[in-house]
């Protein structure tokens, strides 16, 4: 296991056991030190037998590091998804987690410049937003993929949008 997920596991156990946010935490022995050092988004996913349990995270930083992003987004992702109840302490033996680390997101121009396996997408409406991560099981277009990600933004088909698209790391 990555370092990066296991500061996400860890994280999710402890809080789930003591019920409180760790003001601080030891980062875990080889954690590279970009991920204290440097920021980026981070969402951080939790399944249990590889269906979803719970994925929060932020497209553009919001705290110090990759190791403090993740440590909140997992604190998240564990209790705060609002598709799913709280994990509880009979789940954590259960959990996978997966922590993706974005590139910041870049403009795109037209359509041929996404794929949905390489790059997630931020579509833009107004003052709605959505965003669906790369590489997902079973969305295989660009035209699922913007799909998905408009509806989860609550924007409809007709309606004109701006596209970001972004890259991910992926630790397990």
């Amino acid at each position: 296991m990555h370092p990066i997920v296991r500061l996400a596991k860890d994280t999710v156990e402890k809080f789930t056991r003591e019920r409180k946010i760790p003001k601080t935490m030891p980062f875990p022995d080889g954690l590279p030190p970009e991920f204290g050092e440097q920021k980026a988004g981070v969402f951080v996913s939790l399944k249990i037998n590889r269906e979803l349990r719970g994925c929060i995270g932020t497209f553009m930083p919001v705290t110090g590091s990759i190791a403090e992003e993740t440590i909140r987004n997992a604190i998240a992702a564990s209790s705060e998804d609002p598709r799913f109840p709280p994990v509880d302490e009979s789940e954590l033996e259960l959990l996978d987690y997966s922590v993706d680390v974005l590139s910041p997101p870049e403009p795109v121009a037209n359509t041929s410049e996404l794929d949905p396996k390489r790059f997630g997408v931020i579509v833009k409406s107004g003052g709605r937003r959505g965003l669906l991560l790369p590489d997902l099981e079973g969305v295989d277009t660009v035209e699922d993929q913007l799909r998905i990600t408009r509806m989860k933004a609550g924007i409809s088909p007709d309606e004109d949008v701006s596209i970001e698209r972004f890259e991910v790391k992926r630790y397990r």
